[in-house]
Formats: C-alpha cells, structure tokens, sequence
C-alpha cells in the first residue's frame, strides 16, 4: 500500500508498479489442451513454456520433437499445480472439473475455444500472442496467414463442386472450418447448395445425384467404427473411381492453427488440374 507521507506521489508509484506487474508476460506458462499446446509453441519465447500435454509429444511432427524437450502433462490439476505456473493454457473440452480445481488453487486459467472459421484462427493467434506478451510474433504469423491464402491461384471459370462425406453421411457447409478451408482452396461446396451452411447429413442418393467434381471422404479410424461403413458404400466407391478424390482427417483441421493452409494448398493444387 502507498505511503501516507506523500499520498498522491506514493498512490501514483504504486499504481504504475502494479499496472507493470500486471503487464508482464507470464515466465511459467503451462499447456493443457493439444490445440493450445500448439499456439503456444508456435509464438512463446524461449523457456517460456514449462509443459505440454503428453499428447502433442506423441506425435510424430517436428512440433512433437521440440515437445518432447518439456515437461509432459496429463492435464491434471495436480500435476499443473506443481508446476509453479503463472498462466494455464486451456481448452473449450478440458475436463469441466479440472477448470475448477484449478480456479480453486488460484491458478490463471485462460480457455481457447475450438477454431470454426478461418477468422477464429486468426483470433486465437492473437490472444495467445497478447497472453504471452508476444504481440509481434503474432502479428507476423497472422501476416504470414494471411499472406498463404492470397498467394493461392484463383479458380479459371466456375468453381468445381466438392463434396466433403464424412462418417454417418455428415457434410460440412461453408460457415464450418473444413468447409471454409474446400471455400479457400477454389471449389463450391455441395453442402452450402443444398442450404447446410452449418453441415449436415447428406443421403447417397443426392451425393450421387449431384455427381460432385471432387469427393473429399473423412479418412476412417482404426478399427472402422459402424458410422463409417458409409464411406465404403458402393456409391461412394464409384465416385472414387470417377472423380479425383482426397482425404480429410480430423487432424487436418481440428486444431484451427495456420498448418490448415498445408491442406488448403494440396487442395488448391487438385483444383487446378481439373481447370
């Protein structure tokens, strides 16, 4: 608290001490969601993070290695609490009782919510760049972002039709990232035609009416789940016999960070050889 002899100089000293203290980036930052692991690493500085999600380090990416050389966590307040951290990473999914454990021990938490369109990816890359007192190397990353998509070929005539088919016949429309990332890489999107802009079940009998220009099938789990028995239908084999085709698996988009323009660009690439 200030001192009484020179009250106004002494409130001023003090308030700016604690307007810098609040400002300082967090020096013990610890990730506990896979998505955030990955935002985190992309822009923290040097020892900034103390620990990622054991996730992440079971991966086989360049990002994993580096993973590797911290501290691995299950996610548990326990485990996070003995780590000392001044920021807690998190996600929207994170277990609803660890959020209040962590609450409850007096830990910063800050939640990411799963990006759904590219401008959430954008958004993400810049409150964890603010959190971590990274605000330039966001900003460079949003810059590098947005500089990928403009570099991408612009489509010559009509847009060809594509077809994302997932599990159960689910088809992603145009306000979901998977079909912002189809929307980016030259094509119109089946689902957005049939009036699905937030997806949904698609039958195999408009699928193969339609006679979309590219299938873009889920790639299916291991083992194959019940669900995913439609993506080895007859209809849907047929299509890959007539169509170019491509695969789309969870981890392709799930995450929402700037390695989404890695598969907008393989399917900008398809699109452009059937102009």
């Amino acid at each position: 608290m200030p001192s009484s002899k020179h009250p106004a100089s002494a409130l001023a000293l003090w308030l700016a001490g604690a307007c810098a203290a609040l400002a300082a980036p967090p020096e013990r930052v610890v990730s506990i969601n896979l998505c955030t692991d990955q935002l985190a690493l992309a822009l923290a500085a040097p020892g900034q993070i103390v620990s990622v999600t054991r996730m992440l380090q079971a991966e086989d990416t360049p990002l994993a290695a580096e993973a590797r050389a911290l501290p691995g966590n299950s996610a548990r307040a326990e485990e996070v609490y003995l780590l000392a951290p001044d920021l807690v990473l998190a996600g929207s999914f994170t277990a609803p009782d660890t959020l209040r454990m962590l609450d409850r021990l007096g830990l910063t938490v800050a939640v990411f919510p799963p990006a759904e369109t590219l401008d959430d990816i954008r958004a993400n890359i810049t409150r964890m760049g603010a959190l971590l007192g990274r605000e330039p190397a966001a900003a460079e990353h949003v810059a590098r972002f947005d500089a990928r998509l403009a570099a991408l070929p612009a489509p010559q005539g009509p847009a060809p039709l594509a077809a994302l088919y997932a599990a159960n016949g689910y088809s992603a429309g145009d306000a979901t990232l998977p079909g912002q990332m189809v929307k980016a890489a030259g094509f119109t999107l089946l689902a957005e035609q049939l009036g699905l802009p937030y997806g949904g079940v698609v039958p195999l009998e408009t699928l193969a009416t339609a006679s979309p220009d590219l299938l873009i099938a889920a790639r299916p789990g291991a083992p194959k789940s019940r669900a995913e028995e439609i993506l080895a239908h007859p209809v849907v084999a047929a299509l890959r016999e007539k169509t170019p085709t491509d695969t789309l698996h969870d981890s392709d988009w799930t995450c929402g960070t700037p390695a989404v323009l890695d598969t907008v660009e393989r399917l900008a690439a398809i699109r452009e050889t059937m102009q």
